[in-house]
């Protein structure tokens, strides 16, 4: 070959695009399954199916999931028990269980914090009167809850400042989003999300309260300090600068916003829209929805994005009998480029790991 040859060979092959493969976990709800999925770029894949739980004869809901920052292990929260919930602790790749811990009534939401290595999970509280609830604080290593804090009713949206000094999360029934110490554990600062929002009766002295917005997910903004809050009630998605701590823009939405997910660029937000079948992704800068994307199935529910912001994947529930699903959505283009059938009431979702290997 050819010195010149050689070098416009060298030169293609350097700019091959890289093959990359996304691997995902899904919890289904009414199955107490988690499915370990992989995307090719082209198809997602079921790899592992993992019966989660210890009742084999009851229904014991695996709700909420993260993977640790290292990578090494999966937690999953079970809702339901007698009367609390689980936590339990998984490796991954291998999907053995290593450990457990009892929180607290129907333990949902969570993330690690990268500052203090603890993990963060809300207490969504499904039972009884709509009374205030709490978030447990666990050492992941031990599997120990260290404390458990006190918030509002029926707390959702787990998530911490991209520095992990702050925890975010807001309280469905009560229409309050709490910002939490990570390192004190202790509520630092509370905030009405129907603040200048029209027609809401004021709240009675004992601090009854009819939910409005009920907020189901706050994301942080991965540069700014600004948080987004998903109002499920009134169908719009609400932008809370952090520095003056007040509502500074409300995006109207599709019917039904649960789950959000902003790209690491923080140029895009995505939305899924539990009651219209479907994501918005949107400009943050304009404040505008770029497009909306059809689900495979309804009641559309969970959204993790992957790290190199190409792609959004997205669990959805189904109906009844129905099977749920994770759909693969192609950000640049918005549209739905892979699904994959799971289990019943496909819903927490987590973000693993991509591998790449350079095309030849």
């Amino acid at each position: 070959m050819s010195a010149a040859l050689a070098f416009a060979f060298a030169a293609l092959t350097s700019t091959q695009p890289e093959h990359r493969e996304y691997f995902v976990y899904v919890a289904c709800e009414s199955s107490d399954e988690v499915y370990l999925t992989g995307f090719d770029g082209e198809n997602v894949h079921v790899l592992e199916r993992v019966s989660v739980g210890v009742l084999p004869t009851e229904t014991e809901g695996a709700h909420g999931l993260t993977v640790d920052p290292a990578g090494d292990h999966w937690f999953v929260s079970m809702a339901h028990g007698k009367p609390y919930g689980t936590l339990y602790k998984y490796t991954t790749g291998a999907n053995e269980l290593v450990g457990q811990v009892e929180l607290g009534l129907f333990p949902a939401t969570m993330q690690i914090s990268s500052a203090t290595e603890l993990l963060y999970c809300v207490n969504f509280d499904l039972h009884g009167d709509m009374t205030p609830s709490s978030i447990s604080i666990v050492d992941p290593e031990e599997m120990v809850e260290v404390e458990r804090t006190t918030t509002g009713s029926m707390p959702h949206g787990s998530r911490l400042s991209p520095d992990g000094t702050r925890h975010f999360s807001c309280a469905m029934m009560s229409d309050d989003l709490f910002e939490l110490d990570a390192m004190t554990f202790e509520v630092a600062r509370t905030l009405r999300l129907t603040d200048g929002m029209g027609g809401v009766p004021p709240r009675r002295d004992d601090d009854h309260h009819e939910a409005v917005a009920k907020p189901t997910w706050v994301e942080p903004h991965p540069e700014k300090p600004l948080v987004y809050v998903a109002l499920n009630g009134v169908a719009q998605v609400v932008e809370i600068n952090l520095e003056s701590w007040k509502i500074t823009r409300r995006f109207p939405t599709a019917r039904g916003p649960y789950n959000l997910a902003v790209t690491r660029d923080g140029k895009q937000l995505v939305v899924t829209y539990k009651g219209a079948q479907s994501i918005g992704v949107w400009d943050l800068e304009a404040g505008t929805e770029l497009g909306r994307v059809p689900t495979s199935r309804r009641v559309t529910h969970g959204v993790v994005l992957s790290p190199d912001d190409r792609y959004a994947f997205v669990s959805s529930e189904g109906v009844g009998a129905e099977r749920g699903t994770l759909d693969v959505i192609e950000l640049e283009t918005r549209t739905r480029v892979a699904t994959a059938e799971l289990g019943l009431q496909a819903g927490g979702i987590a973000f693993w790991k991509t591998e790449g290997v350079a095309t030849r």
